[in-house]
């Protein structure tokens, strides 16, 4: 089993400090040899999705390391909650997965600990890397890869569209209902019109070289007017429409009345029997149309007494690619670690997710976020619709949430 460099140079601090504390007649403890000798112990709060796989690498772990490793199973929309509730009192798991989201709540709040990759860090697709750094930390030991793109209908669309333009003439000299299924419903969804977004060089907030964000808005100005506009526009001509929504865009795709639909790999299971490729969304804006990427991962508790342990379970461990493809082989998502995702690109629907999500960017986590979507959501959906005028309700909007950050 590789061991990391980072765990070998904490075990090595931990030896110097020791024999500095020893007496010349009395040897220094080896806290390898007193780790081995207690076994120690972990904690993993799991979902029912991820419990097989972790379990391996676990009992994997045990075996090396004379550690006993609990699992305990966990419904995965309480484990955020749990979490921020039972660390400040001292509860909680050692270790517990979830998503890069929750990066800034949880580092708000002093819950999670930064992770020691060392050398391996390279070894991770750099967006997944991206999305657990914060202020030039990893928090996170990531293992999937999950956003969007354009699914296509190949015996509809033989070829990828260059443009957004081309995607919508295609789609109408097809000769179906749709020319290009986008969700969106009354309230609108941002997360899904994001990549459309972004190709008019209007990102939510600035982010910075090293992938995290600072809160700042981007979505204003010209850029964003000029999105506006073209939500209007696309309104207007019937091609995007909020009646839309999430069942409905499945549906018509499922029965063959587009040739694209804009999703993600939890829409494939209703497309059985259809032949599918996976495309970069096309540009609207003339810039990169670049999605959300939401990166799942395992974080250490802040508080938990047996930190060492955890790093070492989760570096040499959980990264190995066995575990990463065994969290893969689950979840159905392209793996973070790299070696992982070339295996499992042999899948050419795994491979156009992967090659999509290399390019596009984390969801932001910083708390600022929680302020966005509300405002976000219904102004898009009711330019589309023609309910507001564009510039005005998209200029509204930005003020709005300026207004409701500088009260948070």
């Amino acid at each position: 089993m590789r061991r990391s460099i980072s765990l070998v140079a904490v075990l090595a601090t931990a030896l110097a400090l020791a024999a500095c504390s020893s007496s010349s007649d009395t040897p220094a403890a080896d806290p390898t040899t007193e780790a081995a000798a207690d076994g120690g112990s972990l904690t993993i709060w799991v979902d029912e999705t991820r419990k097989p796989a972790v379990e391996a690498a676990a009992t994997a772990f045990e075996e090396e390391t004379g550690t006993t490793v609990e699992l305990v199973l966990k419904n995965f929309d309480d484990i955020r909650a749990d979490f921020l509730a039972q660390v400040p009192t001292g509860e909680g798991p050692d270790i517990t997965v979830g998503a890069h989201d929750w990066l800034g709540e949880m580092t708000s709040n002093g819950v999670v600990a930064p992770i020691e990759l060392g050398d391996i860090a390279a070894d991770f697709e750099p967006v997944s890397i991206e999305a657990f750094t914060q202020d030039g930390q990893v928090y996170g030991l990531p293992y999937a890869v999950e956003n969007i793109a354009l699914i296509r209908n190949t015996a509809l669309a033989p070829q990828a569209p260059a443009t957004w333009d081309d995607a919508v003439a295609t789609g109408k000299a097809a000769g179906k209902t749709y020319p290009i299924l986008v969700q969106m419903g009354d309230e609108g969804d941002p997360y899904t019109m994001y990549p459309l977004q972004t190709s008019f060089g209007a990102p939510v907030f600035v982010q910075n070289e090293d992938g995290s964000y600072a809160p700042e808005l981007a979505l204003g100005g010209e850029p964003g007017t000029a999105f506006s506009q073209w939500l209007a526009a696309q309104g207007a001509a019937k091609v995007l429409d909020p009646a839309i929504t999430y069942d409905i865009a499945v549906a018509a795709f499922a029965a063959g009345e587009s040739p694209y639909i804009v999703g993600g790999p939890w829409m494939l299971d209703s497309f059985p029997g259809l032949d599918l490729a996976i495309d970069p969304i096309p540009s609207a804006g003339g810039q990169p149309a670049q999605p959300f990427v939401g990166v799942a991962g395992f974080y250490v508790n802040a508080k938990s007494e047996n930190g060492l342990l955890a790093n070492d379970f989760l570096v040499n461990f959980m990264s190995s690619e066995d575990a990463q493809l065994a969290l893969y082989e689950a979840g159905d998502r392209p793996p973070a670690l790299i070696a992982a995702a070339d295996t499992a690109s042999a899948d050419p629907i795994t491979a156009g997710f992967r090659a999509v999500g290399a390019d596009a960017v984390p969801m932001p986590s910083i708390p600022e976020m929680g302020s966005v979507w509300s405002f976000w959501g219904v102004t898009e959906a009711g330019i589309v619709s023609g309910a507001q005028e564009p510039v005005a309700a998209w200029t509204k909007m930005v003020a709005d949430i300026q207004g409701a950050l500088d009260a948070s």
